[in-house]
């Protein structure tokens, strides 16, 4: 079951970078992560890689009886059309992100093989 987490949508609004990603088991370079940024604010998200936009849309943080979900709605970019769930922790200057790639709810922060799942430990940018 994901974590209950005590948080508004403001809570994670900012600029965080990448400090390591994974992808159903496989582990993102280093430098790709250097040069990505994922942007929260207001409401809209957008992912960068270098300057430039490579992912951008909505979100909105669902707090449930049992859990709370980040749930990503796709504009532009790459997930164009896609609704993208995920859990989430929010320590200090860290943000854990376990993104359900397949629209389907990760329950444990877990992007093994063949998953369909995809883990992001991000910094606050500033901290």
């Amino acid at each position: 079951m994901p974590p209950k987490n005590e948080l508004s949508q403001t809570s994670i609004e900012g600029t965080w970078h990448p400090i390591r990603a994974e992808h159903e088991g496989q582990l993102a370079p280093e430098m790709a992560l250097m040069k990505m940024k994922m942007i929260f604010e207001r409401g809209k998200y957008c992912l960068r890689f270098g300057h430039e936009p490579s992912d951008e849309g909505t979100y909105e943080i669902i707090t449930a009886e049992a859990e709370t979900v980040l749930k990503l709605r796709g504009t532009k970019g790459v997930n164009s059309g896609r609704t993208i769930p995920a859990i989430f922790q929010l320590r200090g200057d860290r943000l854990r992100v376990c993104y359900g790639m397949n629209g389907v709810c990760p329950k444990d922060f877990n992007a093994g093989l063949n998953s369909a799942r995809y883990l992001v430990t991000y910094k606050r940018s500033g901290v």
